[in-house]
């Protein structure tokens, strides 16, 4: 699609957002000064992608499913970095480590905020970033959120690049580790996506109980924390509770009580 083209179709959605009837072929023509084959030709291109749909009955075109599901995405992600700051604050002080926020996307994590004890402009060099799911903790964090079945069908066909010694190299394995960090609700990360780097995540659920996202902390073997590794464990499965709390999340056992949440 050449970039007129582009223009045109954002000048399409932008006049269709206006219109809560919808518009025909010669309204959308006539109000872009348009010629209609290049409208018609347009409109089909963004039905395929659902970003614009057609009234079986008027023939009128309105928004479409993608479009709105677009926005949704990005208004979910605003909220959640607005809910999870100050606990990633308070994460970063009492762990006295780097912590940063995932989401899932194309089957990668993809880092959306990172806090560090001190302000850095070296913050915004990872966010959007990718890495991967079965060799890093936040991506294991988010693959809790899936059936066996759904990670077996994830991994079936994709080859296992050991990035470290120490990277899970097999599906049966990966498994195996998610089946514990469900259970205990934190994943490890032990040198298996960065060598001489460890980290620890928790999975954060929507008021669905779906895994949205997740929140991890991170140091090098020759700085490690001055607290035990369980108490890390403890402190960012907690934040990953405390965040769920703020989206909408109510755990069914009840266990994160209001003085785990103080």
């Amino acid at each position: 699609m050449s970039v007129q083209s582009l223009d045109r179709a954002f000048d399409i959605l932008e006049l269709l957002s206006t219109q809560q009837s919808g518009l025909s072929i010669t309204d959308i023509s006539r109000s872009l000064d348009l010629h209609k084959s290049t409208v018609f030709r347009l409109l089909n291109s963004l039905k395929s992608r659902e970003y614009i749909r057609q009234n079986t009955a008027t023939l009128k075109y309105h928004i479409g499913y993608a479009f709105i599901e677009l926005c949704s995405l990005y208004l979910s992600n605003l909220e959640l970095k607005t809910e999870a700051e100050p606990v990633l604050r308070n994460l970063s002080k009492k762990t006295t480590q780097t912590v940063f926020l995932a989401t899932l996307q194309e089957n990668q994590a993809m880092y959306i905020d990172k806090v560090e004890q001190y302000n850095s402009l070296r913050k915004y060099s990872i966010i959007g970033t990718r890495t991967p799911l079965y060799c890093s903790a936040l991506g294991k964090s988010l693959l809790t959120g899936m059936t066996n079945t759904a990670i077996s069908d994830l991994y079936r066909e994709s080859e296992f690049i050991s990035v470290t010694e120490k990277t899970v190299n097999d599906l049966p394995t990966l498994i195996k580790d998610i089946e514990k960090c469900r259970e205990r609700q934190w994943s490890f990360d032990d040198e298996e996506n960065e060598q001489g780097v460890k980290c620890i995540a928790s999975p954060i659920y929507d008021y669905r109980g779906k895994v949205i996202a997740a929140v991890s902390t991170s140091w090098h073997v020759k700085s490690p924390p001055d607290i035990p590794v369980e108490q890390i464990a403890e402190y960012v499965r907690d934040a990953g509770l405390e965040i769920s709390h703020n989206m909408g999340y109510k755990p069914a056992d009840d266990k994160f009580s209001s003085s785990q949440r103080a």
